[in-house]
């Protein structure tokens, strides 16, 4: 099997499946008891705080377990709703973001706020200029992807958070980090980020386990209540083997951070040098990173590809996972004609990946095109 989609999950690493294993055999006491094995879960849970807390450039104080990217954003953009729900105000994001981002401003329009969808320019990009044009002195909320999960642009968070700040003081900024995390290094502090989202199954964690930063002194109301768990932000009992599980896969993406981006730009540099020889295929856009990339094979459509590719035992998809084969508003936005769309296959990279992989994505593509080109 050639398993290409690694935007939509990954693979465990079989250092968090041992991490998770542990958790669940032998340290697999609940962290709120007050006993021996309470005790040394309680202890697990915050050592695994602190490395899942490296990783994202955070105090320890600042990261919150969740069940997923999903509801991290949730729990931000709810929240920072929350705390101006009285006055209400504008609420910006992009027209390229996660449907997690999307659905949840579009809510936030029906209570009231005032919402503002950034249009990126050809490249993928937000221009500056737009975010500037859209800031107004009662912007309370500033939601943004830092890499883009269907095209792999990286957003200039730095820019775009310095703006927000110099404009509306009070405002929040969210980063969507969801697919940078061990693609780039996260520096929320630099960014004027004030919270961030991220997901362990996008870099060799379980599916079901999430994290929130919320910078110190930022303070959100839950979206649930309970036991009180999390400092009350997210209450219920901890998923203590998918924290662990997270924390490990985070320890082993860090030591292996250099060597892990070199491998994934050589697949990289690869998957163009063999897509050259392939007339009808194209890159629709150039990626910031090298995981994601979206191509388009002209006279092939997506889900007949997919098809094809995957009874040649290759992984790809047509773009977001989330978006279940919907046309894609991403490639819409970027100004993608209806026809390279519907001929558009996201491939993703791990670096686990292989030059074996891509090049059954080739020969794959070639019998696709053999059927489906007249």
């Amino acid at each position: 099997m050639h398993y290409l989609d690694n935007a939509a999950t990954t693979r465990v690493l079989p250092e968090a499946a041992q991490a998770a294993v542990r958790a669940m055999t032998e340290c697999f006491g609940n962290p709120s008891s007050l006993h021996k094995m309470g005790i040394e879960a309680a202890r697990l849970l915050e050592d695994s705080r602190k490395t899942v807390a490296g990783a994202l450039g955070a105090l320890p104080e600042e990261v919150f377990f969740t069940s997923c990217g999903t509801e991290s954003t949730n729990i931000a953009l709810r929240g920072a709703a929350h705390l101006n729900r009285h006055k209400k105000g504008r609420v910006i994001t992009t027209a390229i973001e996660h449907a997690a981002t999307l659905q949840t401003v579009k809510g936030l329009g029906e209570m009231g706020f005032e919402t503002v969808l950034l249009t990126p320019d050809g490249t993928g990009h937000i221009p500056p200029a737009a975010l500037e044009e859209a800031l107004t002195p009662d912007t309370v909320l500033l939601s943004c992807q830092l890499v883009n999960n269907e095209i792999g642009t990286l957003q200039p968070v730095a820019v775009l958070g310095a703006m927000l700040k110099a404009k509306a003081p009070r405002a929040l900024f969210h980063i969507d980090a969801v697919q940078g995390l061990f693609r780039v290094p996260l520096t929320p502090k630099k960014w004027n980020c004030d919270l961030m989202s991220v997901s362990g199954h996008k870099i060799g964690a379980p599916k079901g386990i999430g994290a929130l930063y919320v910078k110190k002194g930022v303070r959100l109301p839950p979206l649930m209540t309970g036991g009180g768990q999390e400092k009350g932000m997210r209450p219920g009992t901890e998923p203590l083997p998918n924290i662990a599980a997270f924390a490990a896969a985070c320890e082993t993406r860090a030591a292996r951070f250099d060597e892990d981006m070199q491998k994934v730009a050589a697949l990289a540099a690869y998957l163009h040098e063999r897509v050259a020889g392939l007339p009808y295929v194209s890159f629709n856009i150039s990626g910031d990173v090298p995981h994601v990339h979206s191509l388009a094979a002209d006279g092939c459509k997506s889900e007949v590809l997919l098809r094809i590719l995957s009874d040649e035992g290759v992984c790809v998809s047509a773009g977001s996972a989330c978006s279940k084969g919907r046309q894609s508003g991403v490639l819409a936005a970027i100004g993608l004609p209806r026809a390279k769309s519907d001929c558009t296959i996201r491939v993703s990279f791990c670096p686990e990946n292989t030059r074996e992989d891509v090049d059954a994505l080739i020969a794959g593509i070639e019998k696709g095109a053999k059927m489906l080109r007249r």
